[in-house]
C-alpha cells in the first residue's frame, strides 16, 4: 500500500487552499486579542481619573507622579498619554511593534473614539473598534 503522487498532489493543494484562508483569520483574530490588551487599561484609567476628579474637583495632576492615575506603564504592543485640564482629560493608547497604526483615546464625558489604524482596518465611529470592519 503506497500513495501515488497525484495522491499526494491533492493532499498538498487541499492544505494549501486551507491554509490560505485559515492564517489570515486566525491573524486577525491575534490582532484582536492585542488591542483589548491596550484598551482595559485604558478604561481602567479613564475610572481612576473620574474617582481622582470627584476627590480634588479637578483633573490635574492626576497622571503624574505620585497621582492617583498614572498612564499604564508602557507594553510591548502599547504606551499611554494622559493630556490634562481643569475639568478635561484625553487618555490616549497608541500602539506600538506589531501594533503599530492603531490609537485609541477615552475623555471626561466617556467618549471613546478609534484615532488611527493600519492599512486594511477601518476605524468606527464613536467607539474603539476591535475588529477590521470597524465594528466594536
Amino acid at each position: 500500500m503506497g500513495f501515488t503522487l497525484i495522491e499526494v498532489m491533492i493532499v498538498v493543494a487541499i492544505i494549501a487552499i486551507l491554509s490560505a484562508i485559515a492564517l489570515p483569520n486566525y491573524q486577525e483574530y491575534v490582532k484582536r486579542g492585542q488591542i483589548v490588551d491596550g484598551l482595559v487599561p485604558l478604561a481602567d484609567m479613564g475610572g481612576k481619573l473620574e474617582q481622582y476628579f470627584q476627590d480634588n474637583r479637578t483633573y490635574e495632576n492626576a497622571c503624574g507622579v505620585g497621582g492617583l492615575a498614572p498612564a499604564p506603564a508602557e507594553t510591548i504592543r502599547f504606551k499611554y498619554k494622559c493630556t490634562l485640564g481643569k475639568t478635561t482629560y484625553t487618555v490616549t493608547a497608541e500602539g506600538q511593534g506589531s501594533m503599530s497604526g492603531f490609537a485609541f483615546t477615552l475623555n471626561q464625558q466617556g467618549q471613546r473614539a478609534t484615532t488611527s489604524t493600519p492599512a486594511g482596518w477601518t476605524a468606527g465611529s464613536n467607539c474603539w473598534s476591535a475588529r477590521k470592519d470597524g465594528s466594536c
